[in-house]
């Protein structure tokens, strides 16, 4: 009779323990695909233009003897050493366009460090610049990447319109996509062809739309100050030298002529789905492509300006919008808050910022 009930209970165990087996993989499984989330058909535009060879469309700007080229410059690497930073800048300026690179941030201790793609006219218009950046903040052992997008138009370098997000990969494992479209229409921010981040050009934005030719810009640069906890922890060279990797460069707009004016060249695109100037596809976002970026600002969206009242006693205009349709909600996390309102004034990087 013993033997019957330790047999009884045992299998009962081995029943119990296959059941939480069981549940523990789909549970992991359904994480996997909650994680991996994107909806179907979603538009891939990175797969829509050509890679350029860095030569094709770059320049090395700044800290050249810590660039280097590979695979006849299909790939480039900016390193960040205790001697210097480093950046590229693109040969021409663009009037709107699609720009894109495929980028894999320093592995471990990274505190302090800043990585930038990013668009910008402050060597022409030093007093009122444009800017569109996704910066990218270094952590400390065990925490994760910050990315952080921001938009200026006009010099409104003291009205910063930054928004957060934690990633849903690893960026220093594998390469992953950042790409900008910038048109008449719209800013939007994509990772790995997702959008995380639209800025309408009529809905309140008014002199902050980023409206005048701009270069596209990529550094990796020391922002100890602030870049990590609000400046509480810096870089720390005993991990150098840091080394942020790029390929899958695509730069498709147009592409500026000082002797044509801004609205002339703005009308150059032919209308066709391809064209990320006027195209279809390119002035208005699709049903699936809002329902990615719903998922990604929900899930993944630590900080938005637009949820700060410390510092903003009257929200900007453009928040009503964002509440309106959606992508902002009450209650979002604003631990970032601290780190925001620490930040130095703009310019900070490519031509001014150089390390030396």
């Amino acid at each position: 009779m013993k033997w019957f009930s330790t047999s009884s209970s045992l299998r009962g165990f081995s029943l119990l323990f296959t059941v939480l087996v069981i549940w523990c993989a789909e549970l992991s499984e359904c994480r996997k695909q909650e994680i991996d989330f994107s909806p179907e058909n979603q538009t891939r535009y990175t797969d829509l233009f050509p890679h350029l060879k860095f030569d094709q469309g770059f320049y090395e700007s700044w800290g050249v003897s810590n660039i280097r080229q590979s695979n006849n410059g299909s790939y480039v690497d900016l390193t960040l050493d205790k001697n210097s930073g480093s950046g590229f800048t693109s040969q021409d300026k663009y009037y709107h366009g699609f720009f894109s690179a495929a980028i894999k941030l320093p592995s471990s201790y990274s505190a302090g460090i800043v990585v930038a793609l990013y668009m910008s006219n402050a060597d022409a218009y030093p007093h009122n610049h444009d800017e569109i950046d996704f910066e990218f903040l270094g952590h400390v052992k065990r925490k994760e990447w910050v990315l952080q997008t921001n938009i200026y138009g006009n010099g409104s370098v003291g009205e910063g319109k930054e928004e957060r997000f934690h990633l849903w990969f690893d960026p220093s494992q594998q390469f992953h996509q950042y790409s900008i479209l910038w048109n008449d229409h719209h800013i939007v921010f994509f990772v790995d062809n997702i959008a995380i981040r639209e800025v309408n050009h009529s809905q309140g934005i008014g002199g902050a739309y980023a409206a005048k030719p701009m270069s596209v810009c990529s550094t990796i640069w020391d922002g100890s100050k602030w870049a990590t906890n609000g400046g509480r922890d810096g870089v720390n060279y005993k991990y150098a030298p840091f080394v942020a990797s790029f390929t899958g460069l695509e730069l498709v707009g147009c592409v500026w002529n000082q002797s044509q004016s801004a609205a002339a060249c703005s009308e150059r695109g032919d209308g066709s789905g391809i064209d990320p100037i006027n195209g279809g596809d390119f002035v208005r976002l699709s049903d699936q492509q809002r329902m990615a970026m719903e998922w990604a600002r929900k899930k993944y969206m630590s900080y938005s300006y637009c949820q700060d009242p410390n510092r903003f006693s009257v929200m900007p205009a453009e928040c009503k919008y964002q509440r309106e349709v959606g992508f902002l909600e009450d209650g979002a996390d604003d631990s970032w808050m601290n780190d925001i309102t620490m930040m130095p004034p703009l310019p900070k990087h490519g031509s001014s910022k150089k390390g030396h």
